[in-house]
């Protein structure tokens, strides 16, 4: 199948990035039957990353399952401040992991750049790619990403939590790893991923991921489980928040990344297909307000987190306020964050003991 036959079809289904895609599907499909079959399955709506089998996420590339929830380019930003708040050896438990791309990126930066061993220092590669952080979310309203950049009115949680990303998302070409068809980081590149009833209750210690730094996961759904043994360098849980742990944690962690839903539930209708279609509601699902499970992460995370320790979550910019109200009630101390380049906003609150 030619190249421009692709696009034709594949804007003809209301991809914006079909050029980009296209080269993608291409790069991607052996024999001709297969992409053809991709290429109808990108027609019906079904995410391009879920088609791949990846998503390019800080550098890496994400295994990607069907039904699992496809790690946005705007999480980046998450990355970028936890990578700036570990101290050397953290222990770090990314929550609601879906994939475990955040658990993923933040273990091989923190590898990569020499923090693992050496304490602080200069970011190297994507993390150092990052946009600034802002003291508050009021700087300015962030160019939204996902259904917004395909030209839907979407506005608030339902757009920031789209589905499109990569190159569909960001107009752009794979860069690095991932359009070079680099070998898949994370367990693939530490070591095996646990299996079985060790990795899902016992206390193990994560995987290192360089320097002694310790990377845990967790998620309650099975599905995203399994596809996240595929990608994070150490144990992965199943369960619900904090449940999912082992209790030989609870103090211990110093940086805690939790990508929960947040799309109201009057809001998740307004997503395009590719979110509320192909991937799970209980990972965009944050109830009436959208804040329901991020509540939960707030109120649980100081019998969790080191002396220090730094909770961070992502949001929208208009809920996140509440979410800083919410922090400070249990102890925490709170701030807004955003990156208008990635359309980001996210709280990042700190354990003071």
């Amino acid at each position: 199948m030619r190249h421009d036959t692709i696009v034709a079809r594949l804007r003809a289904a209301g991809c914006v990035f079909a050029e980009e895609e296209a080269d993608l599907l291409l790069a991607e499909a052996r024999p001709a039957e297969e992409l053809a079959a991709m290429v109808r399955q990108r027609e019906s709506g079904l995410p391009l990353e879920q088609i791949l089998g990846w998503a390019e996420f800080c550098g890496l590339r994400i295994a990607v399952e069907p039904g699992v929830f496809v790690p946005r380019k705007r999480t980046e930003f998450l990355v970028h401040q936890a990578i700036a708040l570990a101290p050397a050896g953290a222990v770090v438990v990314d929550l609601c992991c879906g994939t475990g791309a955040l658990a993923a990126a933040v273990a091989a930066a923190l590898r990569d750049s020499g923090r693992a061993a050496d304490g602080p220092a200069a970011l190297h590669g994507p993390a150092a790619q990052g946009a600034a952080l802002r003291g508050s979310a009021t700087d300015g309203r962030a160019a939204l990403r996902g259904s917004a950049a395909e030209g839907a009115a979407l506005r608030g949680p339902a757009a920031e939590g789209s589905a499109l990303r990569g190159p569909a998302a960001e107009g752009a070409a794979l860069r690095g790893p991932a359009a070079e068809g680099a070998a898949l980081r994370g367990s693939a590149a530490e070591g095996a991923a646990l299996r079985g009833p060790a990795a899902e209750g016992s206390a193990l210690r994560g995987l290192a991921a360089g320097g002694g730094v310790e990377v845990f996961a967790a998620d309650v759904d099975p599905a995203a489980v399994r596809c996240a043994r595929r990608n994070v360098p150490g144990p992965v849980y199943r369960g619900d928040l904090y449940e999912a742990l082992p209790l030989e944690l609870k103090g211990r962690i110093d940086v805690l990344i939790a990508n929960a839903p947040y799309v109201p539930s009057g809001e998740v209708g307004l997503m395009p297909p590719e979110a509320r279609v192909y991937e799970p509601p209980v990972a965009l699902d944050g109830g009436a307000d959208g804040l329901d499970v991020l509540r939960r992460v707030i109120a649980g995370a100081p019998d969790w987190l080191a002396a220090d320790g730094h909770l961070l979550v992502e949001s929208s910019e208009r809920q996140a306020p509440q979410l800083v109200e919410a922090a400070l009630r249990h102890g925490l101390r709170a701030q807004i964050t955003t990156a208008e380049d990635l359309g980001a906003t996210a709280v990042v609150a700190e354990l003071v003991r």
